[in-house]
């Protein structure tokens, strides 16, 4: 993400993530790590599955170092399959200086 290969994060659409919005800023941390980057925003998109996110938004935009079926078969062991039902965010960022 730091490097600004990375221009999607996908999320659960927890409540939390209600009013999300390109423009909002996003800090984020290395886990382990003192390094963090600051993003922005550019879109939020829903998916009703892991799958339709992946091919709309190309895996290349999630992660461009693993192919689709490594990926989805990663975001699926953070997020069991009652955790996707609440709905998949793609969310659209762009490095901040």
């Amino acid at each position: 993400m730091a490097t600004g290969r990375k221009t999607r994060e996908v999320r659960v659409k927890y409540p939390k993530f209600d009013g999300l919005a390109a423009g909002d800023l996003i800090r984020f941390a290395a886990k382990g790590t003192d390094r963090s980057c600051m993003t922005r925003v550019t879109r939020v998109a829903e998916y009703a599955s892991f799958e339709e996110l992946l091919d709309a938004e190309g895996p290349s935009q999630v992660n461009p170092e693993a192919p689709r079926e490594e990926q989805l078969a990663n975001i699926r062991r953070i997020y069991p399959p009652d955790k996707e039902r609440l709905g998949c965010l793609a969310i659209g960022i762009e490095l901040v200086d």
